[in-house]
């Protein structure tokens, strides 16, 4: 029941990661920095970038989500277990929007003019994929260890 609760916990958290800031940046420190959340990078890049916005969309919400739902669904006998390494599989590719944000949190400090803070709500999400990938892989071993036992 508890990694049940775990991965419905999961649910709620994401939201609130997407809207948490994962950065503060700006142009010297003296005139203030803005926070950036997953939400508004992706409002950002929907305005310049359409196909990258679209890719971005995908991997840092739809995937993370829909494998969440995936395995509460696998974890509640609501869906095949033999989804689960398919599940996992979308679990890896959330973790690539974490790499891009390191990435352009590494670009942004070595511009001298510009300041970057990284933000409560990056850990957060990156808390939250790293957990749905655990609660991924707890869930697999459990669903082979009762087939075994059948």
């Amino acid at each position: 029941m508890t990694l049940r609760l775990a991965t419905l916990s999961l649910l709620i958290l994401y939201p609130i990661a997407w809207f948490a800031p994962l950065m503060r940046a700006g142009l010297l420190p003296i005139f203030g920095l803005s926070e950036i959340s997953v939400i508004t990078g992706l409002q950002s890049l929907w305005k310049s970038d359409v196909f990258l916005a679209l890719v971005v969309t995908v991997f840092a919400l739809f995937a993370p989500y829909i494998k969440t739902i995936g395995t509460a669904l696998v974890q509640w006998d609501l869906l095949d277990p033999r989804v689960q390494p398919a599940l996992n599989v979308m679990g890896k590719l959330a973790m690539a929007d974490i790499f891009l944000i390191a990435l352009y949190i590494t670009l942004a400090k070595g511009i001298s003019y510009a300041t970057i803070e990284t933000a409560w709500g990056l850990y957060l999400f990156t808390g939250c994929i790293l957990a749905s990938i655990a609660l991924g892989y707890v869930t697999e071993v459990k669903l082979g260890s009762r087939n075994l036992r059948t």
